[in-house]
This record gives C-alpha cells, sequence and structure tokens, in this order.
C-alpha cells in the first residue's frame, strides 16, 4: 500500500495469484495451497517488495510451523558428558606387507602391458592415418570454400548486370535527341535521327532523355519501349530497365 503497487501488478510480476497474494497479506494460510507453497511465495512476494527474505520465512516458520521432535527433545544433564571413544582394532604388520606386495604386482602389470602396447605398431600407424585423415577434411573444407566463393562472385556479377541498364535508340522517324547518363555526362549530345538509323548501346545505371517528338522507339535491355507518338517535345527517364515519362521542362540539358 505503501508504493502504491496494485495487486494486479505483483500477480502479473511474480506469477502468484491474486487470490493467493490476498491470502499471504491476510495471513489466511489455510486458502493456500500447503506450506511449502506458502514460503516459495513468501519468498518471491519478498523479493518483489524488496523486504528482508530471511527475515519474512523466519517469521513465518516461529509463528506458524510447529517445532521438529528433535527441537523438542529435553537436554539432558549427561548429554554433554564425553564418552571415551573405543579403541581402534590393531591391524597386524602382515596385512601391510601383503598390501604392498599386490601393490607391485598391479604396478609391474600396468608397466607390461604399456610396453606391450608400443611394440605392437599401432600406435604410429594410427597416427598417420589421423593425419591423412584431417588433411583430407582440410582439402575437402578448402574446396567448398572455393565453390562458396565462386557462388558469392558470379551472384555479385548477376547483381551489377542488373544494376546497368542498357539503352539504344531506333528512329521512326526525324527526331531531336538529347541523352545524359546517370552522371549527366551527354552520350547523344542534341542530335538529329533520321529513320532507319539507329544509335550505338549505352550503358548506365540510368538515363535521361529529351526527345523533340515521339518519333523513336526505346530499346531498353534488348525490350523495345514505344514512346507515346507526340508531335511536341517529350522527356523520359529509364532506371532498373524501368521507362518514365517526365515533363519536357525536366528533360536533360546537353548543353
Amino acid at each position: 500500500m505503501r508504493a502504491r503497487i496494485d495487486i494486479s501488478e505483483v500477480e502479473a510480476a511474480t506469477k502468484i495469484r491474486a487470490k493467493y497474494l490476498r491470502a499471504l497479506e491476510n495471513e489466511e494460510w489455510d486458502l493456500l495451497p500447503g506450506p511449502t507453497f506458502v514460503k516459495s511465495f513468501l519468498r518471491t512476494y519478498g523479493e518483489y517488495l524488496g523486504l528482508d527474505v530471511t527475515h519474512l520465512l523466519e517469521e513465518y516458520k516461529r509463528q506458524h510451523e510447529r517445532p521438529s521432535d528433535l527441537d523438542q527433545l529435553p537436554i539432558s544433564p549427561h548429554s554433554t558428558a564425553r564418552r571415551a571413544a573405543p579403541r581402534p582394532p590393531r591391524i597386524r604388520r602382515g596385512w601391510f606387507v601383503a598390501a604392498a606386495i599386490v601393490a607391485l604386482l598391479a604396478l609391474f602389470a600396468i608397466i607390461g602391458s604399456q610396453g606391450s602396447n608400443d611394440d605392437s605398431g599401432n600406435g604410429p600407424a594410427t597416427t598417420t592415418q589421423s593425419r591423412e585423415d584431417a588433411a583430407a577434411a582440410r582439402r575437402k573444407a578448402r574446396k567448398k570454400e572455393r565453390a562458396r566463393e565462386k557462388a558469392r562472385r558470379e551472384k555479385r556479377r548477376r547483381e551489377a548486370a542488373r544494376r546497368v541498364t542498357r539503352l539504344r535508340l531506333v528512329p521512326t522517324g526525324e527526331v531531336f535527341v538529347c541523352v545524359v547518363d546517370a552522371q549527366g555526362n551527354p552520350v547523344i549530345a542534341n542530335e538529329t535521327l533520321t529513320p532507319g538509323s539507329q544509335t550505338g548501346e549505352f550503358r548506365s545505371k540510368s538515363f535521361k532523355i529529351g526527345l523533340g517528338n515521339g518519333s523513336v522507339t526505346l530499346r531498353v535491355n534488348g525490350k523495345d519501349v514505344e514512346t507515346n507518338g507526340s508531335p511536341d517535345p517529350i522527356a523520359y527517364t529509364v532506371s532498373a530497365g524501368k521507362v518514365k515519362e517526365i515533363p519536357a521542362s525536366d528533360g536533360p540539358n546537353c548543353g
């Protein structure tokens, strides 16, 4: 209540149902599933509120948990008296000697087995085979990496090819032409084209085209795009293989 926290906020944060939170607040322990859940809920709720959880649990145990049978045992006046410890049985000397002999025999057996393994010749062969397997694995990994790099280069080449637009003009009548590339450099500077002729193929990311009339076909990436056939000046932009008509006043300036 001092923190002005609504019970629904506590329920959402601690995942403890609201009815159990209210039971904790009201000390209605019979409404809770059991002592184990009570202590778990008290710990979680206390940590959320920033309380001393250890003190909270000890207070609950002191008030509401029965003491164990061990806690209820009376203190006997003789309970603290020190009893004489029984003397350990004496181990005969012969047992030590026998144990030492057995240990030595086991040590000799281990040394002998290691020597036989070294003489068998399997060690170097196994090592050689392991080196060959490792070298084969490295060659295979390098081959895969070269294949991946080749695929990446091919992908970059295709993407670069898609970004470049190829343009060619095929006049169907006498037409005045001005074309600039993506850097604003004229590729056709104020030329008059006649029917039956065609320009070379230009490459750039984009083009801006100014025409004296619509008597021309635009060949973009190998596909013919007809103009609107206007007798008046028109202009176009070409980018990513797409042709878009723009106002003639926004057309290119070839100087």
